[in-house]
């Protein structure tokens, strides 16, 4: 065993659980587990070069083996939201569990009930500063169809980035939608919120949702709404502004449709915690990123250093496909054949200001 990669804990039936801890020249230190194929930590510098962490989590194994947070965690088979908890596939309906119900509205949300950041993935180290972490998703796992063999890769780069890359096949069609669901508190004190973090959309509509977080109507301008990340903006300014799909002032879980052609790596976000100067880039080729504020933390589970994970410490930027993209047709397709691969490619560029 690699001297980076040390024991996580066991699994119930004794099979042993590896984090993989990354380095490089430039500083840059991330710990990924195999419980979930799960970011367990980045840590970077502010524009003192001082390092901490600028993730939530926990301190030990079972936080990651019994995530209810997603925490860090690889999301799928379909990460999102799937309406109803069912879609159709080439002719049939196809019923997954509904293991969501936001405004008492029952949808099916990140995979299951056993989704992959439920699952244990089998590591290998490919080099001090890269790990690729695999699973094979069996046919009918929570109602999927198909064999799907899943791969992350998480990579430090010279360019100060972790570099993460999905790919997934299938034996039988069935869709995919993968994604990484980190918490980002730049502050590197999770005790924080993120209220006062500045971020920045490249993406100049969204897509208004019902009351059961589910986008309807199709795409909508941000403009003169507090959807409007188009310049920097306080996350905190109107979070809590009535308006449509707010959760009733609960904060943001939204998709927003990034500007520019899918396929084609771009940089939809940038967020920005002025105390410590610290930034994050994101750049994917997905046509979509979820913001989402941390609305349901609760103070109920403890994270890293016993420091409770509580109400809108952390924000997720989860790039991906479009939710509940299999029922809706002017979304694209989410649907893998035999013979095709599924990728998705995102970047995350660490810097100061």
């Amino acid at each position: 065993m690699d001297p980076l990669d040390t024991l996580h804990g066991n699994l119930p039936d004794g099979r042993p659980v590896r984090l993989f801890t990354l380095t490089h020249a430039n500083g840059l230190r991330a710990r990924i587990t195999e419980s979930g194929a799960a970011l367990v930590s980045l840590d970077a510098p502010d524009r003192h070069g001082r390092f901490a962490d600028i993730t939530l989590g926990g301190d030990t194994f079972a936080g990651y083996a019994d995530n209810p947070f997603y925490l860090g965690a690889t999301a799928g088979r379909f990460a999102n939201r799937i309406a109803n908890a069912r879609f159709p596939l080439d002719g049939r309906e196809v019923v997954l569990p509904a293991n969501n119900a936001p405004g008492g509205i029952p949808c099916h949300l990140h995979g299951g009930f056993h989704g992959f950041g439920t699952h244990l993935w089998s590591g290998r180290r490919l080099s001090p500063s890269a790990v690729r972490l695999e699973r094979i998703s069996p046919d009918g796992e929570e109602g999927y169809p198909g064999n799907l063999a899943a791969a992350v890769l998480y990579e430090l780069t010279g360019d100060h980035e972790l570099v993460i890359r999905f790919e997934a096949t299938t034996d039988r069609p069935t869709i995919v939608n993968l994604c990484n669901h980190s918490y980002w508190n730049l502050s590197g004190d999770p005790a924080r919120t993120i209220l006062d973090h500045e971020l920045t959309l490249r993406a100049r509509r969204y897509l208004p949702v019902n009351d059961g977080l589910i986008p309807e109507g199709g795409p909508a301008p941000v403009a003169g709404t507090p959807m409007d990340f188009t310049s920097p903006e306080r996350i905190g300014r109107r979070i809590d502004e009535p308006f449509p799909g707010l959760l009733r002032g609960n904060g943001y879980d939204h998709c927003w449709v990034i500007d520019g052609e899918p396929v084609v790596l771009r940089a939809p976000a940038i967020l920005h915690e002025p105390v410590s100067g610290r930034t994050l880039t994101l750049s994917t080729d997905q046509p979509g990123v979820q913001v989402y504020s941390g609305n349901f933390l609760d103070g109920s589970l403890p994270g890293k250093g016993g420091v409770p994970l509580a109400f809108r410490t952390g924000l997720c930027l989860e790039t991906q496909r479009f939710p509940d993209t299999p029922n809706q047709p002017g979304f694209g397709s989410a649907i893998l054949r035999p013979g095709e691969t599924y990728t998705h490619h995102s970047r995350i560029r660490l810097g100061v200001a």
